[in-house]
């Protein structure tokens, strides 16, 4: 059974959204860490969603904020619980995208999803899995997880990789790995490098990603 998703939800009223834009929050954080996005990016995006759910568990690390799933490294848990982790919030992610379709009265194709970091990993691991593709993904500052699985994609939507190359938290050549996996997969990917950028979203990332997010979505 999966667990519901706690979510806040801007943009414009109910049943006039012409797509919607899912805001994946990292390691630690919650929804309303990155649904603050939605007024900067509202007049890039008209008649834009944008929904931002809470990860299902109490971050471990940081006991006021929710992870996706546990980081062996950081909170001590085993390889096994993050595993575990990761494939029961991925059906909970998979479910709750489902939700904001239906919510909205939408397609698959009129979905996209900006990440950062753990919401990134997220991003990358459930959207191709989903039977339809979704508009594009936006993954900020993450990494690909289990690059070998690749070949349980049943969808392969767009990417647009972005990273600091000063990032000391995820590697910034993370990027590139996952780039060469995604593109060897069949994946329509590209990549950004925001330049002396920490773990973080940058302003010349945003702008980038609204970019692709447009051409994507069919705004021009």
């Amino acid at each position: 059974m999966t667990r519901e998703l706690q979510a806040g939800r801007r943009g414009v009223e109910r049943g006039e959204a012409r797509q919607a834009v899912v805001l994946l929050h990292g390691y630690g954080a919650d929804g309303a860490d990155l649904l603050g996005l939605a007024e900067p990016l509202a007049p890039h995006l008209p008649g834009s969603a944008f929904w931002a759910p809470d990860a299902p568990e109490p971050c471990a690390a940081a006991p006021m904020g929710r992870q996706w799933f546990p980081i062996p490294w950081i909170d001590g848990s085993s390889e096994q619980a993050s595993l575990d982790g990761l494939e029961r919030a991925a059906a909970d992610l998979d479910a709750f995208l489902d939700h904001v379709l239906a919510e909205e009265g939408l397609p698959a194709d009129r979905l996209a999803l900006i990440g950062f970091s753990q919401g990134t990993m997220m991003s990358l691991h459930v959207a191709p899995r989903r039977p339809e593709p979704v508009a594009a993904i936006a993954a900020f500052s993450g990494r690909l997880l289990a690059p070998e699985r690749l070949g349980e994609a049943m969808s392969k939507p767009p990417v647009l990789l972005l990273h600091g190359d000063a990032d000391d938290v995820v590697p910034y050549a993370s990027m590139d790995e996952a780039a060469g996996h995604l593109t060897g997969a069949g994946f329509e990917t590209y990549v950004f490098t925001m330049q002396g950028m920490g773990h973080g979203i940058g302003p010349d990332g945003l702008g980038q990603a609204v970019a692709f997010l447009r051409m994507k979505l069919g705004l021009g």
